[in-house]
């Protein structure tokens, strides 16, 4: 079962990497996300290739594929659809937006407007989209992938507690190395290997994938790892919010698909640990209203280290 779920995520994995040097966890959160069913927001400054990450991971599976330059003028319309009056059929034809997709790239998403914004979550969240009255279900996978960057950089929104929830993981690019920023320049010195790229798993691949993550084995001590994390960081003096039950769930579900994609049949606490700040994150408020990324991961980091962590002979506090 679980060899499966590894056999697809190395070929996602190392076709990502003919583009995306130097990435190698970012790339392994990205498909946790998409075999958990979650959502990513990729952040970081301009220029350190969130976009490149991203198109290539979409690239990489022979799916749906839309992408939307989020701007200030951009309206909910532009990405959920709208009816548009037909001469010809003398009524109105609903025109699909590009949110009608299996993979979604919202790019600079806290550039738009909070109004603009808030029509990523009906889609997020229950696989749907509602115009005019009228339902409609999106197709299946549906993962968006979004990237924003920090609030300091000029012309950003400040993304609303609502729509962070959304998304499973909260992922940093960080600065390459020496090294592999070398090997960027001699990668893409003559063409942009992107455009070379080629599908190497399905989205039933993907949807088989996720299906088969839920079996992996999870022990009542590491669930209970889980729910002591997000509880300590509720009572926690240096949080003003802390982590929500929904945020044990996706926990929860995010490690199963990494201890597979890892080729494991279960979940341990090194599992966990390493989900931790891309889950947690973004759903933690700081008192004193510092709540940028390099913070709510340092406090987390402190937070682990208070937390008690299961060992063979573990036995709750």
């Amino acid at each position: 079962m679980y060899e499966d779920i590894k056999v697809i995520a190395d070929r996602l994995r190392d076709n990502i990497g003919k583009v995306v040097v130097g990435k190698e966890k970012t790339i392994d959160l990205m498909i946790t996300s998409l075999f958990t069913g979650g959502h990513v927001l990729i952040e970081d400054t301009p220029g350190t290739g969130k976009t490149i990450l991203a198109k290539s991971l979409a690239a990489s599976i022979g799916a749906d594929f839309k992408r939307v330059q989020f701007t200030p003028d951009l309206l909910p319309s532009d990405i959920t659809g709208l009816h548009m009056y037909n001469m010809k059929e003398n009524g109105f034809t609903f025109i699909p937006g590009p949110a009608f997709t299996n993979i979604l790239l919202a790019d600079e998403l806290n550039r738009a407007t909070p109004r603009t914004q808030s029509a990523l979550l009906e889609c997020m969240a229950e696989t749907q989209i509602t115009v005019d009255g009228e339902t409609m279900p999106l197709k299946h996978p549906f993962f968006v992938m979004a990237t924003e960057n920090p609030i300091e950089t000029a012309g950003t929104f400040t993304l609303p507690e609502a729509l962070l929830d959304r998304f499973l993981m909260r992922v940093p690019m960080k600065a390459p190395t020496v090294i592999d920023e070398l090997n960027m320049l001699d990668r893409f010195i003559e063409n942009n290997p992107l455009d070379e790229l080629k599908p190497v798993v399905t989205a039933e691949d993907v949807l088989s994938a996720g299906a088969a993550c839920k079996k992996i084995f999870v022990a009542k001590c590491v669930r209970q790892y889980i729910v002591d994390i997000v509880q300590t960081s509720r009572t926690h003096s240096r949080t003003l919010l802390g982590a929500s039950p929904r945020s044990a769930l996706y926990l929860l579900s995010a490690s199963q698909a990494y201890a597979a994609i890892k080729g494991s049949d279960f979940v341990t606490p090194d599992h966990i640990k390493a989900l931790a700040k891309p889950v947690l994150s973004h759903r933690i408020l700081l008192t004193g209203g510092n709540n940028t990324m390099k913070n709510t991961e340092g406090f987390i980091e402190e937070l682990m280290g208070s937390v008690q962590v299961p060992t063979e002979d573990w036995e709750p506090k």
